[in-house]
């Protein structure tokens, strides 16, 4: 019988000689009464992730250092009643093979399993330990429709927990409810109770966002995207350097007390918050490695900026996709921009999820592009401080100035990630820069180069063209070859390959023009036209046609923009390189490409 508790649990019998070894406890819970209703908008985008992407990937995990002295039954009891008080650990998603489900099951009672395993015998560090145990455990796919959503495992020295090492279903929690339950459960383990739970349950938030007032802020969240989609930078990484290669980033930690205090020091001067002003230099320094005009960057954590979703446990995992306009000329002009930047960004991140992937299909067709997810910005600050992710970096060191500390690689879908865990006392964030992007020592720049703009923005205004001499970060490096067209870094030679590619190996030329020919919707700025020889078999390659086939190279491919205009002429000239030859050729047929023929 467990302490504070008429229940039991059961785990596997051992005989006393093997005592040492991992045990499997069957947990039983009870809480409430069943119940189902419609999915989340955060659930459904997660689910069509899960459904669609590696496990590796998608799955997410988490270690919870134990207090001292916390027995098994302590750590189990407390998992136990975080998962009668949070509905997102007692729900499945019923669906058929293939096919997204569209409603979601909360259960009344049932059993969960918890692994317990001693530490393996030596001198190893038991933290690190704990970390491969809960990575390990990302492996595999969740069943939406039957798994418990979390995978456990205690980790114990002399039948001491010393550790919770997990992994989760994205489709139950997100990294902030992990580390919500992380506070909870280190609460509860210490013999203290919670209050009431007042956030939002999945099933309250669901009928939330399908009411009236919900679906209005839906389509108006489509709209702010589908605008950003269509205007800003497609990708952040488009340069000649990006190459294919291993996809297992390491994360990078900073922690700073020079930071810290600079980000007080900008935030006192300007009168900005102090997140505003991490957020602003984060993306100032960003937006300069990548050479582009406007950040784009995804803030996934940005939609729990209400009390009712503060600390709701459930996936609420959509991004703001914020776009900042760089053009400086300064750091202040950048800073006064991002607030009002990031306001309209977190003000449309609740949003149809099936809508949205049907707006970018829809656009990126049209625009000619790929839409990329490479810059990821997540401000966890407010998240508990019993987080792994600051409880690890939150050693009492006063001469701890600025440190940076190399941890594990991960698979990840993104070109830089961030994730901030404190702006203050000291500035801690851990980054995950693309090896395909950043060498080492270049990523160790980015982070100490923040640290600089900080420091120089804590005493006067900073000139954006001083960035590189300031920072140590270069801009990327683009030869001639490369141009901004609609506000997208494309290789013309790239492009002109592709479009070959596309028309069946036939000759092939893309112009760089100015003005309104096959210009965008706005009429102005750079423009591609892309001029096709016919086969000699007067097989005439349609716009349309070129276009659909080139679309598949474009989704692969960052360097690649779609042309804006395509013209189908009998033969190639001469000299396939010169632009005025390929115009005075008669044209058999042109059109953008985007609209089927009637």
């Amino acid at each position: 019988m467990t302490e504070g508790t008429s229940r039991m649990y059961v785990h596997a019998e051992r005989a006393p000689e093997t005592a040492d070894r991992e045990r499997a406890h069957t947990v039983p819970f009870t809480a409430g009464a069943p119940r189902s209703g419609p999915l989340a908008a955060g659930q459904t985008n997660m689910i069509r992730c899960i459904l669609r992407d590696d496990p590796v990937q998608i799955n997410i995990h988490d270690v919870w250092p134990a207090p001292d002295g916390t027995s098994a039954e302590a750590a189990i009891d407390a998992l136990r009643a975080l998962v009668e008080r949070h509905e997102a650990l007692r729900t499945t998603f019923p669906h058929r093979p293939g096919e997204l489900p569209d409603e979601q099951h909360v259960a009344a009672e049932g059993t969960f399993e918890v692994t317990e395993r001693p530490h393996p015998a030596g001198p190893g560090e038991p933290h690190r330990y704990a970390e491969s145990v809960a990575r390990n455990a990302r492996h595999g796919r969740f069943r939406l429709d039957r798994d418990f959503p979390l995978r456990l495992t205690l980790l114990t020295r002399d039948g001491v927990v010393t550790h919770v090492a997990l992994a989760a279903s994205h489709a139950a929690v997100d990294g902030t409810a992990l580390a919500i339950l992380h506070d909870e459960w280190h609460t509860l383990v210490t013999g203290t109770a919670l209050p009431a739970p007042t956030a939002l349950t999945p099933l309250d938030l669901a009928a939330e966002e399908t009411s009236s007032a919900g679906r209005r802020k839906s389509e108006a969240s489509l709209r702010y995207w589908e605008r950003v989609l269509r205007t800003a930078p497609q990708a952040m990484f488009a340069e000649p350097r990006l190459r294919a290669g291993d996809s297992r980033t390491a994360q990078l930690s900073l922690r700073s007390a020079r930071a810290g205090r600079a980000v007080r020091a900008v935030a006192l001067r300007t009168g900005s918050p102090a997140p505003t002003v991490v957020l602003a230099a984060w993306c100032t320094l960003a937006a300069h490695r990548a050479g582009q005009r406007t950040c784009v960057a995804a803030a996934p954590t940005s939609n729990r900026n209400r009390s009712g979703l503060a600390r709701s446990v459930t996936t609420l995992s959509q991004d703001a996709l914020l776009s900042l306009d760089m053009s400086g000329p300064t750091f202040d002009a950048v800073l006064r921009r991002t607030w009002g930047a990031a306001l309209d960004a977190y003000r449309h991140s609740r949003f149809d999820s099936v809508q949205l992937w049907e707006t970018i299909d829809s656009v990126t067709r049209e625009r000619g592009s790929r839409f990329a997810r490479d810059v990821v910005f997540n401000d966890v600050s407010s998240v508990p401080a019993t987080s792994v992710g600051t409880a690890e970096s939150a050693r009492d060191d006063a001469s701890d100035e600025l440190s940076l500390t190399w941890g594990p690689e991960q698979e990840l879908p993104t070109r830089l990630l961030t994730f901030v865990h404190a702006v203050e006392p000291d500035l801690r964030l851990s980054m995950w820069a693309d090896p395909a992007l950043f060498t080492r020592e270049e990523a160790e720049e980015q982070l100490t180069g923040l640290v600089r703009l900080l420091e120089a923005a804590a005493h006067a205004d900073v000139p954006l063209e001083a960035l590189t001499d300031l920072t140590g970060v270069r801009p990327a490096s683009r030869d001639a070859d490369w141009h901004q067209v609609d506000d997208c870094w494309i290789s013309r030679t790239a492009v002109e390959r592709a479009v070959s590619d596309a028309a069946g190996r036939l000759p092939a030329h893309v112009a760089v023009t100015d003005g309104p020919a096959g210009a965008a919707p706005d009429g102005s700025g750079s423009r591609l036209v892309a001029f096709v020889a016919a086969a000699p078999d007067d097989r005439t390659p349609t716009p349309h046609a070129v276009h659909t086939a080139l679309m598949a190279q474009v989704a692969r491919r960052s360097e690649l923009l779609a042309p804006h205009h395509y013209v189908i002429v009998p033969n190639a000239p001469h000299d396939t390189t010169d632009t005025a030859a390929w115009h005075r050729l008669p044209v058999l047929t042109e059109g953008n490409g985007r609209h089927r023929p009637m």
